[in-house]
């Protein structure tokens, strides 16, 4: 089976959001950061999510964001917004507002703050979802971060959910990091897009039979991240394969040397000139002053190896 028969498939920014001086989302800002990435070669840009520090916005923000995008020109059809929230009516509402503003595809966190819960209680709170939205159009990607949301997504309530909506559960996002999942799911679920979280295995994913990649890394190397999705099916001794995949390798690791979001907003401060990118929403911080002498030093050392 190809990728082209997966929905989504390709290669996803979890797209860092800049905040204003008053650490409110900084929308002429993500707009041109959107255009960025596609022009780096991204298929789509998945906003709102963890690396989009999303769950420090309230809904108002979510939706002046996304409506930001969308009237900037920027296809709908290229966004997958997240719009999964601890709030059952909450969920509902920003994802019945992407789709009125033309988004069919959309990430859903499952509710996350109540712990031990079952997956029958996880499947009533999706399908309640789904029923209160009642849109043919729908398309849920799962997201699977036990590490974040301590809530993991069963293979069990995968088939469950897709056997009561089979036309609405399309894919899943795995930021577990835990290979033999993504390629269990892949093996169990045929006709569902399995997206990797971590950079480095998309390319192992790919040959699986997976979707591509939802990363935060391909914030700075999109176009590295393009050109594996284009030629994951050439051979390991292809040299401009074997350099693609080098560098996602080096740069998830420059990124993760210290805290992964704050990391990546000083590169794209770097990258851009404009030191505002550097601002987190608390109760995330900044780099401390070391560390970003550090991260730069390292950062200039990888783009002169490029």
């Amino acid at each position: 089976m190809s990728t082209s028969s997966l929905h989504p498939h390709g290669v996803f920014s979890a797209a860092l959001t800049p905040l204003d001086a008053e650490l409110a989302p900084d929308h002429a800002r993500f707009v041109e950061h959107c255009r960025y990435l596609l022009d780096e070669g991204c298929d789509g840009i998945a906003m709102l999510g963890t690396t989009g520090e999303a769950n420090s916005f309230s809904v108002a923000e979510r939706i002046a964001l996304l409506d930001a995008v969308v009237a900037a020109g920027i296809s709908p059809q290229r966004l997958l917004p997240g719009t999964g929230v601890a709030a059952l009516t909450e969920t509902v509402a920003l994802t019945r507002h992407a789709l009125s503003v033309g988004v069919d595809t959309v990430v859903m966190l499952p509710p996350f703050y109540y712990k031990n819960v079952t997956d029958d209680g996880i499947f009533a709170s999706y399908s309640e979802v789904v029923q209160r939205i009642g849109a043919a159009r729908l398309k849920i990607v799962l997201y699977h971060y036990p590490q974040m949301s301590a809530q993991p997504i069963s293979h069990a309530l995968i088939e469950r959910l897709r056997k009561a909506y089979p036309a609405t559960f399309t894919g899943i996002k795995d930021s577990s990091g835990d290979f033999a999942n993504m390629t269990a799911m892949v093996e169990r679920f045929p006709e569902f897009a399995v997206l990797g979280g971590a950079d480095p295995l998309m390319l192992p994913l790919l040959r699986k039979g997976g979707a591509g990649c939802i990363t935060a890394t391909s914030n700075v190397v999109a176009r590295s991240l393009a050109y594996v999705f284009k030629h994951f099916g050439d051979s390991d001794d292809d040299p401009a394969l074997k350099a693609a995949q080098a560098r996602i390798v080096k740069a998830r690791g420059l990124v993760s040397q210290f805290p992964q979001m704050a990391s990546l907003k000083a590169l794209a401060a770097n990258r851009t000139k404009h030191a505002g990118w550097q601002r987190l929403r608390p109760p995330l911080e900044a780099l401390q002053t070391d560390q970003l002498k550090v991260l730069l030093a390292n950062a200039a050392a990888f783009a002169a190896s490029a």
